[in-house]
């Protein structure tokens, strides 16, 4: 599934340090404002412990995690609703991603410049999220115009239209972002096709100088995503950058160890960026490879054999499906067949997360 988080903020907060980290790609980070003009996009293994168990259990040395898509974007500032520091390519670029990853600085270096002269990592946000809306405000408000002169047709789809935009440009005026309003299914579709930048579910990352340490600017960014209903995650870009670059996995744990770390801060911000996208994995496991595979919650089994292949969803038959618990509680996959443990599930089912499945399909 091609499905990509932005990552946004001020300029000088550590987003394109967070990127090279996420990335290993390289992407420039230079201490003035606009380094980063085209966004850059990598695509990142979300690794699953699970699937390395499961790995191990039935002998394969591949193994394929879902992958989650990061886009650098260039650095926000206030007026970028009105063209301020290019600000309307950049307003652009996130509206064509799934989710936003807001950066947020918690950290003091006076060799870092920032943009507003001082460290407020609110404030900070309220300048970003402000100009998101006002954007999205403009955006409402033409679209409206445009639509409410089709409303005599009697159109049933422009009328369900008019009606939620009508609620967007009240909450959008209030400085509510649209992910606020209460809405349908079938309103939710709609919306995602407006491309609202603040429709678009919102992850703070606090970057601070000491994973770990207690932090007044990490406690500050905590009680505002708690009023917002928004989450947050803890970590160091520079930190998260300088473990990136160790190839080896015991290099990597004896850094983490050093700093009292249970994983990397990119492993959490990658499975949380999954979960603000209400995606889970299924694993398909046998002696050739491993591997996760993303499907949205709620996805039924032929839904979820599509995303293999289309001619797996076309012809299914009946998915042989077991728990990967069940799997590691019993150490192999006959031995779970024989407590029972396996089903065949039809075309109702609904995917469950850590699902392990083998699709019959006939085309």
């Amino acid at each position: 599934m091609g499905l990509s988080c932005g990552i946004v903020g001020l300029p000088n907060v550590g987003k394109s340090t967070l990127f090279n980290a996420l990335t290993n790609a390289g992407a420039q980070a230079a201490n003035y404002p606009f380094c980063t003009i085209e966004p850059n996009v990598g695509v990142v293994p979300v690794r699953d412990a699970r699937l390395d168990r499961i790995a191990g259990i039935v002998n394969t040395k591949v193994i394929l995690y879902a992958t989650m898509e990061f886009v650098d974007i260039a650095g926000l500032v206030k007026g970028a609703s009105k063209g301020e520091g290019l600000g309307n390519k950049f307003l652009a670029n996130i509206r064509e991603t799934d989710a936003i990853c807001h950066v947020l600085r918690c950290f003091d270096d006076h060799d870092v410049v920032h943009v507003d002269g001082s460290i407020d990592p609110v404030r900070d946000a309220a300048i970003i999220n402000t100009e998101l809306a006002l954007a999205d405000l403009d955006q409402v408000e033409r679209r409206l115009k445009k639509q409410e002169k089709l409303v005599k047709t009697g159109d049933r789809d422009v009328i369900a239209e008019v009606a939620l935009l009508e609620r967007l440009f009240v909450a959008l005026n209030d400085d509510r972002p649209a992910r606020s309003v209460e809405m349908s299914k079938d309103e939710q579709l709609i919306l995602r096709g407006l491309q609202l930048m603040t429709g678009k579910p919102m992850l703070y990352v606090a970057n601070t100088a000491d994973p770990g340490t207690p932090n007044p600017y990490v406690a500050r960014v905590h009680a505002m995503a708690a009023e917002q209903g928004a989450a947050v995650v803890e970590l160091s870009c520079k930190t998260e950058a300088e473990i990136a670059e160790l190839e080896d996995p015991n290099d990597r744990k004896e850094f983490l160890d050093a700093l009292g770390l249970q994983e990397a801060g990119l492993d959490r911000l990658a499975h949380s960026a999954f979960n603000l996208l209400g995606l889970q994995s299924y694993f398909t496991a046998g002696v050739k490879e491993a591997r996760a595979w993303t499907i949205r919650r709620g996805w039924t089994a032929p839904q979820a054999a599509g995303v293999i292949h289309t001619d797996f969803e076309r012809g299914f038959i009946k998915a042989e499906i077991y728990s990967c618990d069940d799997l590691f509680g019993l150490g192999s996959e006959a031995a779970v067949g024989a407590a029972g443990k396996k089903r065949m599930e039809g075309k109702e089912y609904v995917m469950r997360d850590g699902d392990v499945v083998n699709f019959r399909f006939n085309v």
